[in-house]
């Protein structure tokens, strides 16, 4: 049975890093009625409030999409795992606690390419909003936020060995990459307080006031807009298999990500018209970009053997040290179970964009092949380094105009020139670090990929054998005052009133760094925007 039909002022789909932010910063002051959508369940895992859970909650059908990419023949026609969220705080839910903003350029690159109020002067004040920094309030940083920024409070010697490793070679020590410049090597800022996680859902609604309009739904699954007269009132959706329809007499966003975002655009009838017919989809709005300009990072992931056993794969090789660091976590909160998805971070210039850091490090004092599978039985760390700004574009298509199918993703991962050479110097950069001391003393050998890859050519090789996401798609509805763009700078779909994207597939360019911090305040501009609009 359909219902007929729920009214509402704002109609918020996807309760991810964005989508939280949007959905309480409306609904908070008691004004409107705001109803948030979110196909997972709601975040009662007890794993997803562990840090180091991301192990259990990553390439689980119960909080995870399970995307998975076309072969890729920029990384040896391999089809990757491309997790995301798929429960109340999306990414923010089961990804690695890492919180980086990236770079003063980043935005101000938006402000010159048209996104006029997008500069990094226009955003630090809504990064600052949305936190609650360890250390308290300064020039970059918020306190009384709803995001929990903390310190890294898990270490191991061999995560300092690198940092003086990388200082010995040049890098400078850098303990907030947050901060006035991003240069350097450090340690991580982390979305966690007291030894839990603090994901967007946790921190925006943890602290919602009593009496506020919002309702929140779980297990909704988005099948379309409702579009009328060139305006977008209402969702389509199905909730636990019972088509259900909900209205909305001001705005609809769509918050549900780089990939979710644009498919479900698609699916209404906004995109590439030739597309959209091939599947028999009626266009509501021809928009050629929708599901373009798709950016990720790609992480080489470099494994070193130790040469004793001081690395977390011997700390939590046994039963009995698992069940002991189970109850560390319980009594304490503290421990391995704290882990993040790494310690240690660099942002450094190879020298192929001039001085500005491209190419970034997540030191992990452990090796596994991926979150969700254990870690190796031998004593390692992993270095993964990923080019900052890559040139390669992918996209997004439609498989069918059923809501169910998972979109086609193509990233066409190092399909310039100038990305490839960005990935055999960064494999260079990493080479000199590990070869430099305290940290050349500690390793035994590199496991992967292997010191039989020496010139370019064989290191651009192993690149394309080793590469990997590192989970920040962007840019699948770009955001311009130009024509072609998907959203105009206040984030309004172009040719569809009443309609607006707010997520990380909204960014014209990939930041310079992790997407989480910049999604979150992505959702605290969209709001503002749309409380001044709406008033």
């Amino acid at each position: 049975m359909t219902d007929t039909g729920s009214q509402y002022d704002f109609i918020v789909v996807g309760a991810g890093s964005a989508g939280c932010a949007v959905a309480a910063r409306l609904a908070e002051n008691g004004q409107y009625r705001v109803l948030l959508l979110e196909a997972g369940s709601r975040d009662w895992n007890p794993w997803i409030h562990i840090p180091v859970g991301y192990f259990k909650t990553m390439h689980k059908k119960a909080t995870d999409w399970c995307y998975e990419t076309e072969p890729d023949q920029g990384i040896g026609g391999r089809s990757l795992k491309w997790p995301r969220g798929r429960v109340l705080g999306g990414s923010s839910s089961i990804n690695g606690l890492l919180y980086v903003r990236g770079q003063r350029e980043d935005y101000d690159h938006w402000a010159e390419l048209g996104c006029d109020g997008w500069s990094y002067d226009d955003v630090l004040p809504l990064f600052k909003k949305a936190e609650d920094y360890a250390h308290g309030a300064n020039e970059y940083h918020g306190a009384g936020g709803p995001i929990h920024v903390s310190d890294v409070t898990f270490k191991r010697d061999i995560c300092d060995a690198f940092i003086d490793s990388a200082v010995n070679i040049g890098v400078p020590r850098n303990d907030d990459i947050n901060g006035a410049t991003q240069e350097g090597v450090g340690y991580f800022h982390l979305t966690a307080h007291k030894g839990r996680r603090c994901s967007s859902a946790q921190g925006y609604f943890r602290r919602m006031p009593r009496g506020t309009g919002l309702k929140i739904e779980t297990r909704c699954e988005a099948q379309k807009l409702i579009i009328e007269d060139g305006r977008a009132v209402g969702v389509q959706y199905l909730q636990n298999g019972t088509p259900r329809t909900a209205r909305a007499s001001r705005e609809v966003v769509l918050s549900a990500g780089a990939i979710g975002s644009p498919q479900l655009l698609m699916l209404s009838g906004i995109g590439p018209e030739a597309e959209l017919a091939q599947h028999g989809i009626a266009v509501a709005r021809e928009s050629h970009e929708v599901g373009q300009n798709l950016k990720d990072h790609l992480q080489l992931r470099m494994v070193y053997r130790t040469r004793r056993p001081i690395t977390l794969n011997d700390d939590l090789k046994s039963w009995f040290s698992q069940v002991q660091a189970g109850i560390e976590y319980a009594l304490k909160r503290t421990g391995p179970l704290t882990l993040a998805a790494s310690q240690v971070v660099g942002f450094c210039c190879t020298g192929l964009t001039g001085k500005r850091p491209d190419i970034q490090y997540h030191l992990q004092p452990l090796s596994a092949d991926s979150p969700g599978e254990g870690l190796h039985p031998y004593s390692a760390i992993t270095v993964s380094v990923c080019q900052l700004r890559p040139e390669s574009k992918g996209h997004i298509e439609l498989q069918s105009a059923d809501f169910r199918d998972h979109p086609a993703i193509v990233p066409n991962y190092l399909d310039t020139e100038f990305d490839r050479q960005s990935a055999v110097e960064a494999l260079k950069f990493s080479r000199a670090i590990m070869q430099a001391e305290p940290i050349a003393s500690e390793i035994e050998s590199e496991d992967l990929p292997g010191a039989q890859y020496q010139s370019d050519d064989e290191l651009l090789q192993a690149a394309r054998n080793i590469a990997n996401t590192i989970y920040h798609p962007t840019g699948t509805c770009r955001m311009g005052n130009d024509a072609d763009a998907v959203v105009d700078p206040r984030l309004r779909v172009n040719g569809i009133s009443g309609l607006r994207v707010a997520d990380a597939s909204i960014m014209p360019e990939i930041v310079s760094g992790n997407t989480n911090a910049p999604a979150i305040m992505i959702g605290e501009k969209a709001a503002a925007m749309i409380l001044e609009d709406n008033a």
